[in-house]
């Protein structure tokens, strides 16, 4: 059994453990308030914006068609855009992303297409990494995106739109948690190229007119030209809102969790400690009682 020092010392560190846990705690929800109302801010552009392209796409079909709007014509090769946390003390809402992800490839390569990941986040690379080690062609590390803008959505665009435009890629899927509520975060997928215009989730559908007919100029095919890489990056900067208000939730949420469970073995430590301090006591006073007798 443990010594009353040890029990001590224990009960201290558990303690000091309980203070941290509790102050994260605080940051996150501090945060994550913030992430949120960004991450509910930018839904209603990054939808709309998908719905005038799904009303333009009506008007453009056949070989005219933006090869981001209708692809490649190929279903061969895939490339998965992996987005998840940078740092831990999150519950599993990164593993929860990468578990998608890493499902998906195997249903991929089980069908014999061709696989490529992009990961964003430090918390994918390393269990991608260990399972697909050949098929990682780039790495985005966000922690030092203080706050995340268009810029912040850029590169991760541009390396996509180059591996498409240079035959790596026939479809291309974004993989990120998207925020539900404080207690809720799901795993998402997302087509990207080709741009899907009739989504179920309505992301993409495109817009009841009553009747109405929109007139373009120029036509819709240009328009589409400069319009589908802007909502390439748009797209990819809601993801990242969304991973981020769901992380600062999923942080508030495990260090609440952490902080009562500490709270619990701090009650359950003191117990111990008072019940092997009642018996030592208890045992020194019959050692004096019996050493008097024995006098």
């Amino acid at each position: 059994m443990a010594s009353l020092k040890e029990m001590r010392n224990r009960i201290g560190s558990v303690k000091s453990t309980q203070k941290i846990t509790k102050a994260l705690q605080m940051v996150a929800a501090a945060k994550g308030r913030r992430a949120q109302d960004a991450a509910q801010a930018a839904r209603p552009y990054a939808v709309r914006m998908a719905s005038v392209i799904a009303n333009l796409a009506k008007s453009v079909t056949g070989p005219g068609a933006p090869v981001l709007l209708a692809g490649t014509g190929r279903d061969q090769k895939h490339l998965l855009v992996v987005a998840a946390a940078d740092s831990g003390l999150a519950g599993a809402i990164s593993s929860s992303v990468v578990r998608a992800a890493r499902e998906r490839i195997y249903e991929l390569k089980a069908a014999g297409k061709e696989v490529k990941i992009l990961c964003v986040g430090r918390k994918t690379v390393a269990p991608l990494r260990r399972l697909f080690p050949d098929a990682i062609i780039a790495t985005f590390d966000m922690s030092q995106e203080k706050v995340l803008k268009l810029s912040s959505a850029e590169p991760i665009a541009a390396r996509i739109l180059q591996a498409f435009e240079a035959g790596e890629a026939d479809v291309v899927t974004l993989f990120y948690s998207r925020f539900k509520n404080i207690v809720s975060q799901v795993p998402t997928a997302q087509q990207l190229i080709p741009a899907v215009v009739n989504a179920a989730d309505g992301l993409g559908a495109a817009p009841d007119l009553k009747g109405g007919v929109y007139t373009y100029e120029p036509d819709e095919a240009a328009i589409l030209e400069t319009l589908l890489p802007a909502n390439l990056r748009v797209q990819i900067l809601s993801a990242l809102l969304e991973n981020k208000a769901g992380f600062y939730a999923s942080q508030m949420t495990a260090m609440d969790n952490a902080t009562r469970n500490a709270g619990d073995l701090i009650t359950s430590l003191t117990k111990q400690y008072n019940r092997s301090r009642q018996a030592q006591i208890t045992k020194e006073l019959i050692e004096i009682i019996s050493g008097a007798e024995a006098l």
